[in-house]
């Protein structure tokens, strides 16, 4: 099965030392406010999942959400999670490090789209 979403070495060396201070993790996409669309990272729990949410994979064993809206724009897309330097405006847990989180996106090939791993609803 083909994952929805994945991470480059850079983001997964930050997860590491995020969890190494914060404990168990979760990312949910930001859906455009703040600092634009980008992924944000939480303790595990301190973002409130809801009936509006999904989850649409794993990263370096952290939950990774985003609104049943937003994925409507995004499921044919790959999401790769990235990190550069700089402070963004949002809540997630890297931004007092200097750094900040960033999605790279591809479409899917039609060989994935045939075998994705599945997405989670809550209701």
């Amino acid at each position: 099965m083909y994952q929805r979403v994945t991470l480059k070495k850079a983001a997964s060396d930050l997860i590491v030392t995020l969890k190494e201070k914060h404990g168990p993790l979760m990312f949910h996409q930001s859906g455009g406010c703040c600092d634009g669309s980008q992924p944000m990272c939480f303790e595990k729990g301190d973002f409130k999942i809801g009936g509006s949410d999904i989850k649409i994979g794993n990263i370096d064993d952290c939950e990774f959400f985003m609104s049943k809206d937003q994925y409507e724009y995004w499921k044919h897309t790959h999401l790769t999670i990235d990190v550069i330097p700089g402070r963004g405006s949002s809540f997630s847990l890297e931004i007092p490090l200097g750094f900040r989180f960033i999605v790279h996106s591809r479409l899917f090939t039609a060989a994935e789209l045939q075998d994705l791993e599945p997405i989670v609803y809550f209701d």
